[in-house]
């Protein structure tokens, strides 16, 4: 069985073939597939963690191609649901001249967006040692229904609960909208990935004080701030770090959260106790951060995401001590 399990959305990316212009300048896209939560299923595989899938695609060829390519990452895709109901959600996405990124979904509705309460696998979740979701899903109403179910259902069963803030305006009717489904999403996980961009959206600042003052609930265990080529910075109960990055020469910036998702989540299965112990939060941080950084290297998401033996090669080359294997012996 798999040891993460990840729920949301699973879609084509398309991206311009050269960076550095915008949607309506783009001559020509690359499809790419991609969907946050799935980015992180693939991300983990590569780092040698057992994951799964779970969310919904249309039964067309873009869906049936995103489960091919879960499953030749060796991602299990048995809690992957079909519907012939809606087409696979596709979004178009660009990295402009000054480094913002644009998004346009086509989801009108999209198949993932159909994915309710009752096609949630309980037996996947409570089978898992973690539970991870993001808030994109939770921008409309049935996968917000079914991520908060399986989240509860997790937390039941004494499993942890990952959550990742994926802030994708277009996706929610208005900012307040946004900032309070976040927020409840947020409130049912141990540990939490956000930006310094998305901690100013919720919270007016992008200091990461602003996560004790505004944020911080008595289940947290965990939150982590990345910052870009500047690194990353986490907090728990008790203590805070910065964790600098590596440096790369970026090409698509599509996925590098997803990226540090996965490293920090492979991280923390293979050193649980590293929750109580700086120096250890530290490595962590420092194999997510360059997980991360190395996501960046490639057009696209899943067809960027490291190994661990590329991951390892860099730690190697800057000198850091490379992680433990994985329970899973990855």
């Amino acid at each position: 069985m798999a040891e993460v399990l990840c729920v949301g959305d699973l879609l084509i990316d398309f991206v311009p073939t050269v960076t550095g212009t915008g949607l309506i300048d783009a001559a020509a896209f690359r499809k790419a597939p991609g969907g946050a939560a799935a980015n992180v299923a693939v991300g983990l595989a590569r780092l040698g963690v057992r994951s799964a899938f779970m969310g919904m695609v249309g039964d067309d060829p873009f869906g049936h191609l995103l489960a091919d390519t879960l499953r030749a990452e060796g991602v299990d895709t048995s809690p992957l649901r079909f519907t012939a109901q809606a087409r696979t959600a596709l979004a178009f996405v660009s990295l402009r001249a000054d480094g913002e990124r644009e998004f346009l979904f086509y989801r009108h509705p999209s198949a993932d967006m159909l994915f309710g309460p009752a096609d949630v696998d309980t037996a996947a979740v409570e089978a898992a040692s973690v539970l991870h979701f993001d808030s994109i899903s939770l921008a409309s109403e049935n996968p917000r229904a079914a991520c908060l179910f399986a989240a509860d259902r997790a937390l039941a069963a004494g499993r942890m609960v990952s959550y990742d803030v994926n802030l994708r305006l277009p996706l929610w009717s208005d900012a307040a909208t946004a900032a309070a489904g976040i927020r409840e999403g947020l409130r049912k996980a141990h540990v939490v990935k956000l930006s310094d961009d998305e901690l100013e959206f919720l919270t007016g600042s992008r200091e990461p004080a602003a996560v004790r003052s505004t944020l911080w609930h008595e289940r947290l265990r965990l939150v982590a701030v990345t910052r870009g080529a500047a690194g990353s910075t986490w907090l728990t109960p008790t203590a805070q770090g910065d964790v600098p990055s590596v440096g790369v020469t970026a090409v698509d910036t599509t996925g590098a959260g997803d990226g540090f998702m996965a490293g920090l989540l492979a991280g923390l299965l293979r050193e649980p106790d590293a929750l109580a112990d700086p120096a250890r939060l530290d490595r962590l941080c420092r194999f997510a951060n360059i997980v991360g950084a190395l996501t960046t290297t490639e057009r696209g998401a899943i067809p960027a995401l490291p190994t661990r033996a590329s991951v390892e090669a860099l730690l190697a080359a800057q000198g850091d001590p490379a992680l433990p294997p994985s329970p899973s012996g990855g």
